[in-house]
């Protein structure tokens, strides 16, 4: 009993969690006779229907914007995994004089917005030749301040034996990081994958500025483009967002017991 008011207070922030995602499905699911806005509010539809998701599948083509936005997730996911431990590594293993000054200027970037690089960055892509394309999509997430310093205390946190004894037997820095550390911080990099794939995943205002090219639109591009066909039909917009979510929560599904471990491990200096 004396958990009692712990337990009811995550329950109740379980339900503020949890309550606007179902409110969104519950939307998605009501027919065209229901009141969205009816007082007492319904949750659940009085007749469950799927036809809001087929309308939105037949004006807009979901799939292809599904498959941009999955392709830019996971490059952003791998590029951000792969930078960022690299990063992360000489931060923690490599000496250099000017360690302290770089790691305190990537801790000063952390705490300014996007929209004080977004003009930089812009003009960077367009330099690149990366407008309407992909790969300029990733460009923001490739490598970030949060991944290099997540991967940072991981590779600290390493005992310093194993890297000893892997120079004793003349193995590289390379394959050390390849080979010895990686193998070590695989809850950190799954927790680096999830917060990435979200990022990149809901990303909404770089793809905004970035292309023009419905072809080559994202899904936060898609369910907006979506809002501005049917804006005065909330349920077919709260379809295209639940369409959205479900694969970030597929993924979150698939590596939640990595992602809490990470997590975890990140929240307490070993």
């Amino acid at each position: 009993m004396k958990h009692l008011p712990r337990y009811l207070a995550l329950l109740a922030w379980a339900l503020v969690t949890i309550g606007p995602f179902l409110w969104l499905l519950s939307t998605a699911l009501k027919g065209p006779g229901e009141n969205l806005f009816a007082n007492p509010p319904q949750l659940l539809p009085q007749e469950p229907t799927l036809k809001n998701f087929e309308r939105v599948l037949e004006s807009q083509p979901m799939f292809s914007y599904l498959g941009n936005s999955l392709q830019v997730a996971l490059l952003a996911v791998v590029a951000n995994l792969t930078f960022a431990s690299m990063a992360g590594y000489a931060l923690a293993r490599i000496p250099f004089k000017a360690k302290p000054l770089v790691f305190a200027l990537m801790l000063a970037s952390m705490m300014l917005p996007f929209q004080l690089l977004m003009i930089p960055v812009y003009q960077l892509a367009l330099g690149l030749g990366l407008r309407n394309t992909l790969l300029g999509l990733v460009l923001p997430h490739a490598c970030t301040a949060f991944g290099i310093f997540l991967m940072r205390a991981a590779f600290e946190a390493i005992p310093a034996a194993l890297e000893e004894a892997a120079v004793m037997e003349g193995v590289g820095r390379w394959r050390i990081w390849a080979f010895v550390c990686l193998p070590l911080v695989r809850p950190q990099l799954a927790t680096l994958a999830v917060f990435t794939f979200i990022a990149a995943w809901g990303d909404f205002l770089w793809p905004l500025i970035l292309t023009d090219d419905p072809a080559r639109f994202t899904l936060p591009l898609g369910v907006n483009r979506l809002a501005g066909l049917f804006s005065l039909d909330w349920r077919l917009v709260a379809a295209g967002a639940v369409f959205s979510l479900i694969p970030v929560l597929l993924m979150f599904s698939f590596s939640q017991r990595f992602f809490i471990e990470g997590a975890m491990k990140g929240a307490v200096k070993q």
